[in-house]
């Protein structure tokens, strides 16, 4: 370990399933104070992250420390964790899941090494994927490691009713229609969900729309919103995208729409939800992926 006129240089190591809760704090207090500093006046003020939401969040970081160790690591000093990168391989395609430095200790070169680090567990994958915020400083650092940047939007406000149209061949999904998922993945995004799927499914409702003329599925949060959609066509999609609104809360949000997924756009328009842009899909390699609606972490 080398020293710095701040003190010791911080450790890069392998993280832990012990290190998840004090990650989970990083991560709740990195991402509020994200989320306050990047919010625009006419946005909902952001909320911290609730107790359902930390135990999913453990319970996913949990996951991936387990089926992929190398791409997970940690940073730390004498005063506890600094920071971590959780990130994962799905047959070809990396992606990386979360990426937090403590506030207040950004510019001492640890954010740097541990997106190395996370980056050389994607050296055998053809495709790569994450989801970043609006922070200049992220956005650079992503585009300077080879990743085209997308701008993504979001879609907010209270539904209106009286547009949601009969919605038919959608149903509830199990852990039984895995493979037909991940069918339809391969297609969307190039690689499977795969093991993720029970993870997704404890923490997640889904709904899955399989007819003769095509397939998809949704996974929708404990606050109404979808999670994940993924559609072999825009009609299905589009059908699963209504199917979630039609169930969801007085208020909803439709996250992580990119320019190629239009037919999203439409629907929330459709029900009178606001759009705005906020972020990026950054991708490698690859189209961003449509019909598609990607999770923040597990993509």
């Amino acid at each position: 370990m080398s020293s710095t006129d701040d003190g010791p240089a911080p450790t890069i190591r392998p993280m832990t399933e012990a290190d998840v809760p004090a990650a989970e704090r990083i991560s709740a207090e990195g991402f509020f104070e994200l989320d306050t500093r990047m919010a625009r006046p006419s946005w909902p003020a952001p909320q911290p992250r609730s107790a359902e939401g930390a135990r999913t969040w453990e319970r996913r970081t949990r996951h991936l420390v387990r089926t992929d160790p190398g791409g997970c690591w940690a940073a730390e000093d004498g005063s506890g964790l600094l920071g971590f990168a959780t990130s994962f391989n799905r047959e070809l395609l990396w992606c990386l899941a979360t990426y937090v430095v403590r506030p207040g200790l950004q510019g001492r070169g640890v954010g740097r090494q541990l997106l190395e680090a996370a980056l050389h567990h994607g050296r055998g994958s053809l495709r790569g994927m994450l989801s970043a915020s609006a922070d200049p400083k992220a956005a650079r650092r992503y585009r300077l490691a080879g990743f085209d940047l997308h701008p993504q939007m979001f879609l907010e406000g209270t539904v209106d009713r009286s547009a949601i149209p009969v919605v038919e061949k959608v149903r509830e999904g199990s852990m039984a229609d895995f493979e037909l998922m991940d069918s339809v993945d391969r297609r969307t995004r190039g690689a499977a969900h795969g093991p993720d799927h029970p993870v997704m499914l404890e923490s997640w409702r889904l709904l899955v729309s399989d007819s003769s003329t095509g397939s998809g599925y949704a996974y929708v949060d404990v606050t109404g919103n979808v999670a994940v959609l993924a559609a072999t066509n825009r009609r299905t999609a589009t059908r699963l995208l209504w199917a979630t609104l039609a169930d969801a809360g007085e208020q909803v949000s439709i996250r992580h729409v990119t320019a190629a997924n239009q037919w999203a756009i439409d629907v929330g328009m459709a029900a009178r939800l606001e759009l705005h842009a906020d972020g990026y899909l950054a991708v490698r390699n690859m189209a961003p992926p449509a019909p598609y609606l990607h999770s923040g972490a597990l993509l």
